[in-house]
């Protein structure tokens, strides 16, 4: 009989990069913080521009925009 798919080396390699924490590192990284909101011009939310380019808070703090949300996403 065979080995199976889920035995030998890749299964020993996928084992070692858990122990390591390559795992948790993979996991963490959801991607690149964008921020969304309403404004006076668009009311809908729509997307504002990514959180590590604009300073969401001084936007909500100046009444220039509302209704703020922080998601990750893969920029393309």
């Amino acid at each position: 009989m065979g080995k199976g798919y889920a035995e030998g080396s890749a299964v020993e390699e996928r084992l070692a990069a858990m122990e390591r924490g390559d795992e948790l590192a993979s996991a963490l990284d959801g991607g690149r913080a964008a921020v969304y909101g309403s404004t006076d011009d668009q009311p809908e939310r729509h997307f504002l521009g990514w959180a590590d380019e604009i300073d969401a808070d001084a936007l909500f703090a100046a009444g220039e925009a509302w209704g703020i949300q922080v998601i990750r996403r893969n920029p393309r």
